[in-house]
This record gives structure tokens, C-alpha cells and sequence, in this order.
């Protein structure tokens, strides 16, 4: 019996000492792998160039310089503020492209997800905390008013260009009506300074540009009629200066 187990306890000895010998070499791989991935996002957090980090001062010192802020020493401080947030959406966006987003279905329509849908999805995947420090930091030191001229120039100015679309299409809004599309407004263009390009800019605009129009639906109003009516009366007003102009 003793012999048995002895005979029998080798093979066990090197079979114990095989699987030990594949655990540490998935080990090494995993190792490996991991390193190689850890490489790899630290690759991918490229450095921007020369052209791009110009780029970026240029808007902050043109945005902030609006406000006309004295002392000199706090414009400054705003500057850095956007810069520094600018620098981390051009460097998310250059390192994080659509093509990290798998190419599939959007849920809601059944539609292939298009390339701006990627990028948008890639985009919107940047840490809270870069939009966080931008507005605390800008709250501290601005009025609420101040910091809505700061988030203007991000987005060219498209909450008074897009209310101004609605008071002409709807020409009689309601105190109520203007409120809420304004509302709706200001959280588009805080929401889209994350967003690195203007076609995704605008995207987010049309998100709550659909919600002011159901809105509108559902509080009586015919948003289609209404828009189809200012068509309308533009190809109208067209028609007859252009009747004018050949007389």
C-alpha cells in the first residue's frame, strides 16, 4: 500500500506542478496584456499641437475679453479656467474617436447609428468632473449672467438666435412659453460646451429644440401648423419682393 502511494503521488506531484506552471504563465500573460493596455491609454491621451493649443487660448481670451472683467488679474483667472477646460475636451475628443463606439443601432429608432451619433456617444463619455470644475469654478467668480455670456461663446450664441426663431414662428408665446423654451434653451448650451465640433453642438440644441415643441403640443399649441404657416408667410414676403423688384 505504502509503494501505491508512492507510485501514485509523482504523477500527482507533476501533474500539481502543470497546473501551477499554466496558472503563472496566464498570469504573465495577463500581466503583459494589462501593461500593454495601460500603455496604450497613456498613449492615447495625445498631446495637442502647437496650432490647437493656440486655437483654445484664442477662444478663452475672446470669450472672457466681453466681459470687460477688472481687475486684470480675475479676467486672467476666467481664462485659464475655460482654457484648462477646452484643453481636456480637445484632448478627450482627439483621443477617444467615434470609432471607439461599435457601429450598431440607435434603440430608440431602429436607424444604423450614424458617424455623428458615434463621436457623440464617445464625446459625452468625458468625466463629469471636467464640466463640474468649469461651471463651480465660473460660479465662484462670475454672476449668472456673466457666466451665460462665458457659455455664448462656446456655442456661438445660439440660445438668443434659436428663441429668436420661436417668437417669430409663434408670434403671440405667453410669458409662461418664453420661460420654458428659454429654460430648455440654457440647458442645451451648458450641456453642449462639452462637445468639441459644431455639428454636435447643434445636435444637442435639437434635443431640446423636440422637447420645446411637444411643449408646445402639449399645451395647446400645433407646432407643425404653426411652422408651416411661418413657411408660408416667408416664401410669401419673398414672392412679392421679388414681384416689387421686376416692376
Amino acid at each position: 500500500m505504502k509503494k501505491m502511494k508512492w507510485t501514485n503521488s509523482k504523477p500527482y506531484s507533476k501533474q500539481k506542478t502543470y497546473k501551477l506552471s499554466i496558472a503563472f504563465l496566464v498570469s504573465g500573460l495577463l500581466t503583459i496584456a494589462l501593461c500593454s493596455l495601460v500603455a496604450g491609454s497613456l498613449n492615447a491621451q495625445t498631446v495637442l499641437t502647437a496650432q490647437e493649443t493656440q486655437k483654445i487660448q484664442q477662444k478663452a481670451d475672446k470669450w472672457v475679453n466681453v466681459l470687460q472683467l477688472q481687475p486684470a488679474a480675475k479676467a486672467a483667472k476666467i481664462k485659464e479656467f475655460v482654457r484648462r477646460h477646452l484643453t481636456a475636451v480637445y484632448e478627450w475628443n482627439k483621443s477617444h474617436p467615434a470609432t471607439e463606439v461599435p457601429a450598431g443601432r440607435n434603440p430608440r429608432t431602429g436607424d444604423m447609428l450614424t458617424e455623428l451619433d458615434r463621436r457623440m456617444i464617445a464625446q459625452s463619455a468625458m468625466p463629469a468632473s471636467v464640466h463640474k470644475r468649469l461651471m463651480d469654478s465660473l460660479n465662484a467668480y462670475l454672476t449668472p449672467e456673466q457666466v451665460g455670456v462665458v457659455l455664448d461663446g462656446y456655442t456661438v450664441g445660439k440660445v438668443a438666435f434659436t428663441l429668436k426663431g420661436y417668437q417669430a414662428i409663434v408670434p403671440d408665446l405667453t410669458e409662461e412659453e418664453t420661460a420654458e423654451i428659454l429654460k430648455n434653451l440654457k440647458e442645451a448650451r451648458e450641456m453642449a460646451i462639452d462637445y468639441k465640433n459644431m455639428k454636435s453642438i447643434s445636435a444637442i440644441f435639437e434635443i431640446f429644440k423636440t422637447k420645446n415643441e411637444q411643449y408646445l403640443n402639449q399645451h395647446g399649441r400645433n407646432w407643425h401648423q404653426l411652422f408651416k404657416n411661418y413657411v408660408n408667410k416667408i416664401k410669401a414676403e419673398k414672392a412679392a419682393k421679388a414681384a416689387g423688384q421686376e416692376k
